[in-house]
């Protein structure tokens, strides 16, 4: 199971969110892909005034055209709320 998180350098929100995926990782067992939305104009595009974005990644097969969009947790959100959010999405979609 993958994870997709978009974000920039330099953006509290954006690394508060990684360092809280960071520790789910094992729990979770999930791969997080962090994207700079810089690294392609249409990342920066879409992205820029809604980082961080979360992905799940349904199907490999089909890549980013198979993902979910999971809601931007809120940063006061603590490790245990965002697994509980975590494990609806992965529960809802069959992980």
């Amino acid at each position: 199971m993958r994870l997709i998180m978009y974000g920039k350098p330099g953006c509290h929100l954006c690394q508060g969110l990684k360092e809280k995926l960071a520790q789910l990782t094992e729990t979770l067992n999930f791969e997080l892909e962090v994207r700079n939305i810089y690294d392609r104009p249409e990342w920066q595009e879409a992205y820029q005034a809604s980082i961080p974005v979360l992905y799940l990644v349904q199907d490999e097969m089909i890549g980013e055209a198979g993902a979910i969009s999971i809601p931007r947790p809120s940063p006061r959100a603590s490790v245990e709320q965002l697994t509980k959010t975590l494990q609806k999405y992965f529960a809802a979609n069959d992980y």
